[in-house]
């Protein structure tokens, strides 16, 4: 079937021109001339306006979750974007089915894929190769091909650590984690590379401030205890997760510190118990049902209107000051 940039190929003009001319965009300064050499490319390759397009009588889409469920269950924070997105195109009435990262997609006959999470380099390249329309949701592996929904962790960190700095503290310390994607495309936590950068900024950087393992309440647990038992131990912990806060939580409570009053403690993701941690946990909202939506509206469109062009949309965040931070005079 004829696409714009086939009939823009054969009459030598852009693609933007053939279609504010196939639409009849009278605004458009252009050569009768051209015009006609544009209808004629589109006659010559029996073109098919989408409106005129007999179009799919029903979808169904591929959700593809770089989490397992156990994971999830763990670090809800995936779990919460995931059904997210099946209640939307239940509410849509379009079906879906979930789809292992390491299956052979050649084997699935699904009209577009919404892959959840960070996904290790392979994984990615067979989604390239499965050649669907595709939208990552919470990462954006290839900006030239895929479409995207994400948020902005520097910003968002940012102004955690600049708030955690107007409260007086200077020895902040960062817990962050890392999956197997991360370990195998070698990158670092924006939060963590934001953390670091802030801290040189100020020249306040401490390595041993700095530990890193995965997103769980457990590692949260291990590593504050880890830091609240250093001799000069942090005054303010930044956590990548509010999982690993509720972790970080319980190793305060057995060490006799409190919250805020020896440490303060800052998460991120905004996870519905947060607000009943005792007391209530600052952190970052991040809006995960629109997230999800988000990622579901891209991907509708992006499979009605054969869009060639990939889109990457940013969902905002909120920081969330509640009771978990205590100002120091210095």
């Amino acid at each position: 079937m004829a696409t714009i940039k086939d009939i823009a190929g054969l009459a030598g003009v852009s693609m933007a021109t053939v279609s504010r001319v196939l639409n009849y965009d009278e605004s458009l300064q252009v050569s009768l001339a051209t015009r006609q050499k544009i209808f004629e490319a589109a006659e010559k390759l029996d073109y098919v306006p989408k409106s005129r397009k007999k179009k799919k009588e029903s979808l169904q889409i591929g959700i593809c979750s770089s989490y397992s469920l156990g994971e999830e269950l763990v670090d809800t924070y995936y779990l919460s974007i995931r059904l997210a997105v099946e209640n939307y195109l239940r509410e849509k009435g379009i079906s879906f089915k979930t789809i292992p990262p390491e299956e052979d997609l050649t084997e699935i006959d699904v009209d577009g894929l919404i892959c959840i999470g960070y996904f290790a380099p392979d994984n990615v390249e067979r989604i390239r190769t499965y050649r669907k329309a595709t939208v990552f949701v919470d990462s954006s592996p290839d900006k030239e091909i895929f479409d995207a929904v994400v948020i902005d962790l520097w910003e968002a960190s940012r102004t955690v650590l600049d708030y955690l700095w107007a409260m007086g503290h200077r020895e902040i310390a960062f817990i962050g984690g890392k999956d197997k994607a991360d370990e195998q495309r070698g990158r670092r936590d924006q939060r963590q590379e934001c953390y670091e950068s802030f801290m040189r900024e100020k020249q306040n950087f401490r390595q041993e401030y700095v530990r890193v393992g995965s997103f769980t309440p457990k590692d949260g647990y291990l590593l504050s205890k880890e830091l609240l038992r250093l001799d000069k131990r942090p005054t303010a912990i930044f956590l990548a997760n509010d999982s690993l806060a509720i972790g970080c939580y319980r190793a305060a409570d057995e060490l006799g510190i409190a919250i805020p009053g020896d440490v303060s403690i800052i998460g991120f993701n905004d996870l519905a118990t947060s607000k009943y941690m005792v007391p209530p946990l600052t952190t970052v909202r991040v809006y995960m049902d629109f997230m999800g939506e988000s990622g579901v509206d891209l991907l509708l469109e992006k499979i009605e209107n054969d869009r060639e062009l990939p889109k990457k949309v940013e969902i905002p965040t909120k920081f969330k000051i509640r009771e978990s931070v205590k100002r120091i005079e210095n």
